[in-house]
């Protein structure tokens, strides 16, 4: 178990725990005040309405759990994304809801409570059950929901729910203490300060479902990773766990839920903080008035007395000295006549048939739901362990056809676990598989042989024993995917190493060629000579700083630096066409393009190297990337130093994208059949979107190109880019691979 995954559940279960446990509370000591003002005097009144509303509200919440629990266990692994995702937005919106409600309603809660309390009782016990199964219930709802995404999202584990039983039972002991008045807590306070860390654990709550619903194909940008410390940081040590247990953020994470983390808390927080002041504002003008209220009345009752003595001065009371006047206290309105809804006043007086109605037909409904949805008959489920020392220890069977299996990870590591056939082809995988963690791996088999495969963190590779399987897969059954080795990617990345290199050749010469035109003086031919240069750049291949410095030199940006495009670091490509476009002098720009030169002529001398594209790994990277690039860069208008060239620079990223994955087809045809096919159909339609584009022949700007040729393009980029999102999982290498 690991204490990091317990925390935020602890927080939930004690804060959530505490605001209902006080919602008892008030309702049993209003209850009790009002039977002994209805005796006249303090008499022992029966409490038993309250607790059976409150148990029908737990037992309304244990219901609600079971239904999320096994009405997502028999989707598909797309759909439970998809639910989970959604409830997750929605657990969000609701805490979030709550924690201003909170903010705004605190100081009032126990005010109403006490007057639904009196209006009941006046009804009857039925009607006192059914006002504490409302009060509880909603935040029993609001508390199974929350708990339920907290638990998803940090896996599979013993550690949430146990941090959340704990949480729930420091508030059950902390009511009973504050109930008795054997402990004083400022419950403003606390709510208020828990209220940032729960807000902490709702931005993500939310990150996670967003990526849920991107990895079920309901939002896209699954493949737009904003970052990835898997291979840098260890999920098992301390502040990883620590980290990700409280904050639920996974050392990756796509632009998206970035975004939406960041947006959530720099919205919320602020606005929560806001709220606390126009609510501490409301009050003291709450009581600013009543108090003024009650000065009126005072002095309105002296007045009163005043004119009566003046009224009657022979009065021998009138000649004494007056006493002085004191304070009045307003009297309490009278109590309006309850009025009810005629189902409230029906149920007023018979409090054991409302409660065995509240408490039975929850589990009655849950029951019926659970029976009708649909068995999972297509897929048997077996449990397979991973430990220290073993991989799938005990597994020695199977049957062909659909299989789930449940991986139980008993290490204290996490790690990857595969599912392999004869061939060495995958079948199932789980990519990372947390310590104390049970997730579910669904793999369709044929016959013969099948082993599995664990290689956890900063331990050896683990194989499980083979097993047999005999009969025939089922018609329409996935393609095993066989693993691609560096070798595979070898002779493709040489292939690429050798068209990179002769571009970078042409580059060279046509530096030399935009040299004479600027040292000339003639702007337009040395603007026509960067646009060639710089299309020769983009045809090289060079997404997202995938050449290192060495690239970041010839093609990087301004953004960042310290003095923008006067910094000394600003220098290539993007440099001239700054100066180009910006009036600059010949004397200021040959410095650059003699720089430009040296740094053309490293990437040339590290072309080999893994900073640029000596590493194999990164070459189905590249083709996804670079589609990707030009819409980061180019169609945005990032890079646009002057030139207006977005277009242009887009046609040539289609062109060396072409090259990529013409490199790359062969190893993608044997796993994904048709969709190098599909990708070249798409380029071709960007290069046609791209050509309707121009304007008399020539690409402009996209701000001032027509919208509907915009669109097509952003159309046709968008197409291309989620079908080519596939081709790093394709051909990703698997660790045992490698």
């Amino acid at each position: 178990m690991t204490w990091a995954d317990a925390a935020p559940n602890l927080l939930i279960g004690l804060r959530e725990g505490l605001e209902a446990g006080l919602v008892v509370s008030i309702l049993l000591a209003a209850l009790r005040k009002a039977g002994s003002e209805g005796e006249g005097e303090d008499r022992p009144v029966s409490t038993a309405p309250v607790w059976l509303g409150v148990l029908g509200a737990v037992m309304l919440s244990g219901a609600f759990a079971a239904v999320l629990t096994y009405s997502t266990s028999v989707l598909s692994s797309k759909a439970q994304q998809a639910v989970g995702g959604v409830l997750s937005v929605l657990a969000v919106a609701l805490v979030t809801g709550m924690v201003f409600w909170m903010r705004r309603t605190a100081a009032t809660l126990s005010s109403h409570l006490r007057g639904e309390v009196r209006r009941a009782a006046i009804l009857g016990a039925g009607a006192l059950t059914l006002t504490a199964f409302l009060a509880v219930g909603r935040e029993g709802l609001e508390t199974t929901l929350f708990m339920w995404t907290a638990v998803k999202a940090s896996g599979s584990t013993v550690s949430p729910l146990v941090g959340a039983g704990l949480g729930l039972a420091a508030a059950i002991v902390l009511c009973w203490l504050l109930y008795r008045r054997a402990v004083k807590i400022n419950v403003g306070v606390f709510f208020n300060r828990t209220a940032i860390a729960l807000i902490v654990i709702a931005a993500g709550v939310l990150s996670y479902g967003l990526g849920d619903l991107q990895e079920a194909g309901w939002l896209p940008g699954q493949q737009w990773v904003s970052f990835d410390l898997t291979a840098h940081v260890d999920p098992n040590s301390w502040w990883v766990s620590i980290i990700t247990g409280i904050t639920d953020l996974a050392p990756k994470l796509t632009v998206l839920q970035v975004v939406a983390w960041v947006a959530y808390l720099a919205v919320v927080i602020p606005a929560f903080v806001y709220a606390g002041r126009v609510a501490t504002a409301a009050m003291a003008a709450s009581k600013a008035k009543t108090a003024a209220a009650a000065a009126a009345a005072n002095a309105a009752v002296e007045a009163e007395s005043e004119a009566a003595a003046a009224e009657s001065p022979e009065s021998p009371e009138s000649q004494k000295p007056r006493a002085p006047s004191t304070p009045q206290q307003t009297p309490e309105p009278e109590p309006e006549p309850v009025t009810a809804p005629g189902w409230e006043r029906l149920a007023g007086n018979r409090p054991w048939s409302v409660a065995g109605v509240l408490i039975v037909v929850p589990a009655l409904a849950a029951g019926i739901t659970i029976a009708a949805l649909p068995a999972a008959a297509a897929a048997t489920t077996t449990t397979v362990k991973v430990t220290g020392s073993a991989c799938a220890p005990g597994w020695n069977s199977a049957t062909t056809g659909k299989q789930t299996f449940d991986i139980d990870n008993k290490s204290s590591k996490a790690g990857e676990i595969t599912l392999l056939d004869s061939s060495g082809a995958i079948v199932g995988e789980i990519e990372t598989l947390g310590p104390a963690t049970t997730a579910p791996m669904t793999a369709t088999l044929g016959s013969g042989s099948y082993t599995f495969h664990c290689l956890m963190s900063g331990a050896s590779a683990l194989t499980s024993s083979a097993v047999q399987v005999s009969g025939s897969a089922q018609q329409g059954s996935p393609l095993a995917v066989k693993p691609v080795t560096l070798d595979d990617l070898t002779g493709p990345n040489k292939q690429y190493q050798q068209y990179a290199a002769g571009d970078l050749t042409t580059l060279q010469s046509q530096i030399t060629t935009l040299r004479a035109a600027i040292a000339a003086g003639n702007v337009p031919a040395a603007q026509a000579d960067w646009l060639a240069a710089q299309l020769t750049w983009e045809q090289v291949g060079a997404s997202y700083d995938s050449f290192g410095d060495a690239g970041v030199a010839v093609d990087g940006l301004p953004d960042g630096l310290p003095d923008g495009v006067n910094d000394s670091g600003f220098t290539g490509l993007h440099r001239i066409e700054y100066g180009l476009y910006h009036g600059q002098s010949a004397a200021q720009l040959l410095p650059v393009v003699d720089g430009l030169a040296g740094e053309i002529g490293d990437v040339q001398k590290n072309l080999t190297t893994d900073d640029i594209a000596g590493d194999p790994t990164n070459l189905p990277l590249r083709a996804h990337e670079i589609i990707e690039d030009a819409i980061r860069d180019h169609l945005s208008g990032m890079d646009d130093e002057g030139a207006g060239a977005a277009y242009a620079m887009t046609y040539a990223d289609t062109q060396v994208d072409q090259v990529v994955l013409g490199e790359l087809g062969p190893l993608i045809d044997a796993r994904s059949p048709g969709l190098v096919a599909r990708a070249d159909a798409q380029l071709t339609a960007l290069d046609q979107a791209l050509d309707a584009a121009k304007v008399n022949g020539a690409w402009l700007a996209p701000s001032v190109t027509p919208l509907v040729a915009r669109q097509k393009v952003d159309a046709a980029t968008g197409t291309l880019l989620e079908t080519l999102a596939s081709v790093p999982d394709l051909l990703e290498i698997p660790p045992t691979a490698q």
